[in-house]
């Protein structure tokens, strides 16, 4: 199945908003705006992968968030597969953070 430019963009524009509902147990914030996802690239076909990282390599809820981010992006309409790699190339630092989490995190 096919999956035309019109649809990609809005699956990408959904996988944002479901983004936005996982939030790091650590941080108040969602992953999102915490600026740990790098890249979401929709195939067509509805095939997703998402490049991500971690506040820190050692995270304990890695494994956690990999899940969740699986999970959740899965239900997105349109989306027949995900595929989430974590990297640590470049590293997270506080100058990814959107300027909205920062607002909420009172650090602007």
């Amino acid at each position: 199945m096919s999956t035309t430019p019109q649809e990609i963009l809005r699956i990408e524009q959904d996988i944002v908003l479901t983004l936005k509902n996982i939030y790091d147990p650590e941080i108040p914030v969602n992953i999102y705006d915490l600026g740990l996802v790098y890249e979401i690239d929709v195939e067509p076909g509805g095939v997703v992968n998402i490049r991500m990282t971690l506040t820190a390599p050692n995270c304990p809820m890695a494994d956690q968030l990999v899940e969740d981010v699986n999970n959740n992006v899965a239900k997105v309409k349109g989306v027949s597969e995900v595929n989430v790699v974590l990297t640590f190339d470049p590293p997270w630092d506080r100058n990814m953070i959107s300027e909205e989490a920062l607002l909420e995190l009172g650090m602007l």
